[in-house]
């Protein structure tokens, strides 16, 4: 099944000429993943939300992915990215890495996974880090806010009570992997053999302090309030990763590194699940 989305169709007659830069184009971006909706077994795709802003009409896409039947209850993960409009190595990372699991649905046996590649469309068409409001929605989580992209995103999280949540970054500022772990005690153990994998494209960030937290081997066990995460006070909360890529690598080693850390997220989650019913 295949997203339309309606950014190219303006709900007011067109005005004079912006004199801002071409908007960047979300259907090119959602192209190859919406190719692959169209005509895989496994992936099929429907939006979260609408909203409108400056006269048109915008879409938070959701892409699920149901892998075959294992042995034990479904396991669900949200992966999400593009918080940041200019970060789109994420969509591009999700886009090979279904591609890859439709390709080979056994690596997705048991799992659900809910793909959400672009939760900042007007930060995209803008190629801005915020959202077209001048917020940065990786900052805006459980705080009441009325974002529209945040309150459909809340949504998703409450309904579909994720087992785990994934978010994809890209750091301008960094020179190597990183990442940040929260939630379930799982997460470290999830995150760790992740770098490992994405390690064999891109180096790790060994540096102490990294985007202003204590950092060991790459792993942050702090955030930023309001950062992407499950509903507080949980009294069994999700593993919680975000993956952090040095956005000035270039675009396909970081695409093949998010790539391989979340096909080893799915293969160490499934293990420990197995490990963990058999204890």
């Amino acid at each position: 099944m295949t997203l339309i989305h309606p950014t190219t169709h303006p709900t007011t007659q067109p005005a004079a000429v912006d004199p801002r830069p071409a908007r960047r184009s979300i259907e090119r971006l959602l192209a190859p993943i919406d190719h692959l909706a169209e005509h895989s077994r496994y992936l099929i795709g429907k939006s979260v939300g609408r909203f409108e802003d400056s006269g048109r009409n915008y879409i938070l896409p959701r892409y699920l992915f149901v892998g075959p039947r294992g042995g034990g209850d479904t396991l669900r993960l949200g992966i999400f990215a593009t918080l940041h409009g200019d970060e789109p190595e994420g969509a591009l990372a999700l886009a090979r890495f279904l591609s890859h699991l439709d390709r080979n649905p056994d690596l997705a046996t048991g799992y659900a996974l809910y793909i959400y590649p672009l939760c900042n469309p007007t930060g995209f068409e803008d190629n801005t880090r915020h959202n077209r409001n001048g917020l940065d929605l990786n900052r805006q989580f459980w705080k009441q806010s009325a974002e529209p992209e945040i309150r459909f995103l809340e949504s998703e999280i409450w309904m579909q009570a994720f087992h785990g949540i994934v978010t994809l970054h890209s750091d301008d500022t960094s020179d190597g992997l990183y990442g940040f772990v929260g939630g379930d005690v799982l997460s470290r153990n999830l995150l760790e053999p992740a770098l490992q994998s994405a390690g064999r494209f891109l180096p790790r960030n060994h540096q102490p302090i990294i985007d202003g937290f204590q950092a060991n081997a790459g792993i942050i066990h702090d955030g930023y309030r309001g950062m992407l995460k499950s509903v507080p006070n949980l009294d069994y909360p999700p593993f919680e990763l975000t993956l952090e890529t040095p956005q000035k690598a270039p675009i396909h080693r970081q695409v093949d590194a998010l790539t391989a850390g979340l096909e080893t997220i799915l293969t160490e989650y499934r293990y420990l699940q197995a490990v963990a019913q058999n204890i």
